[in-house]
């Protein structure tokens, strides 16, 4: 018997900025079928489902996807491929994923293109006047995840590579972890993930960030 044809991937698994912030939104908003083959990405921004689609280099319908646990619709990109889905567990990913995620093997080189990723997947940014000091305007970039295992895999890496050590809360009744910097770490995070203007990103989370660090003399 002759054997097979080799399965095709769609996805052409070369490390580049792209193809690692888009690893990261698999991260974060991303779903592997227990099937071997099939992947999602569920967003409410119809952005950042195109810019999944441009960092991958495929193209498909977007769909719809009403969410099971909240009942609210949603956006999602979903396609098959083998060869991606066996390259994505060689680095770390798993299906049904969010409370066992653990270390993603990302080359040093695109680790803040991942976090990026990961940021605009499921992070937040937010900035306020603290009351108790006059003047004291505050910002913190947070990353969340309901697994502790990948939370402290980006905690240690970020402390190997800025040596920055931020701190991690525990939202008990929602079963998640976010993982904080404030201010000075925060600006060192922020200065290597958008390292430069023409990054893929999610341009609303980006603008925030920049409107914010704008208020107290400071830029990206």
């Amino acid at each position: 018997m002759r054997p097979g044809p080799k399965p095709k991937g769609k996805v052409i698994c070369v490390w580049s900025p792209e193809f690692a912030y888009a690893l990261g939104l698999i991260a974060t908003d991303g779903c592997l079928s227990g099937d071997g083959r099939h992947l999602e990405l569920t967003s409410k921004d119809i952005q950042q489902l195109h810019n999944f689609m441009r960092c991958l280099g495929i193209q498909n319908k977007i769909g719809k996807k009403i969410s099971g646990y909240s009942g609210k619709p949603s956006l999602r990109v979903q396609f098959g491929d083998v060869l991606f889905y066996q390259f994505l567990l060689s680095i770390g990913f798993s299906p049904a994923k969010s409370k066992i995620l653990g270390k993603i093997d990302i080359p040093q080189k695109y680790f803040f293109d991942f976090l990026r990723g990961a940021f605009d997947g499921d992070g937040t940014f937010y900035s306020y006047y603290d009351p108790r000091w006059k003047s004291s305007f505050m910002f913190y970039t947070v990353f969340i995840s309901a697994s502790i295992a990948h939370i402290e895999w980006m905690r240690s890496t970020l402390f190997t590579l800025l040596e920055v050590k931020g701190h991690v809360t525990h939202a008990h009744m929602k079963s998640i972890y976010q993982l904080k910097y404030a201010k000075k770490e925060s600006l060192k995070i922020l200065k290597r993930m958008y390292y430069k203007n023409s990054v893929v990103c999610l341009s609303r989370k980006r603008l925030k960030v920049e409107k914010a660090l704008s208020i107290i003399g400071l830029q990206l």
